[in-house]
């Protein structure tokens, strides 16, 4: 069970994921901070409302009507989710897998978590 020291840390690596994001070279390397992000903050509710929300800004601002799409629709399932405990673990957020499927972490998402990490 994660103490609260834990549920801290794992805050401030999502909050720094997200901060990255925002200053990213370009959308490429933003969509991949948020995913990372997505992934550190998904089993608590707020921060993955927060990086969906983030999500669906970032295709708003790049006009990706699918990926837009697709944020909405998971934005309204995360509460459904954290309500019935069936949260897919490792999966990156984006609109091009599956919402309800679990996955592995990708080697970069996990590069940028650890970055993340000793970054604090």
């Amino acid at each position: 069970m994660p103490t609260p020291h834990d549920a801290t840390r794992l805050q401030a690596v999502f909050d720094e994921l997200i901060q990255q994001s925002a200053r990213a070279p370009d959308a490429r390397q933003a969509w991949l901070y948020l995913e990372a992000a997505h992934v550190v903050g998904q089993l608590r509710l707020r921060p993955h409302v927060r990086s969906h929300w983030h999500m669906l800004r970032l295709a708003a601002r790049t006009g990706d009507a699918p990926e837009v799409l697709g944020q909405l629709f998971r934005l309204a399932l995360v509460p459904l989710g954290h309500l019935s405990g069936r949260l897919p673990i490792g999966n990156p957020g984006r609109a091009n897998v599956s919402a309800f499927e679990p996955m592995a972490v990708r080697p970069e998402l996990g590069g940028l978590i650890e970055q993340a990490r000793r970054g604090m």
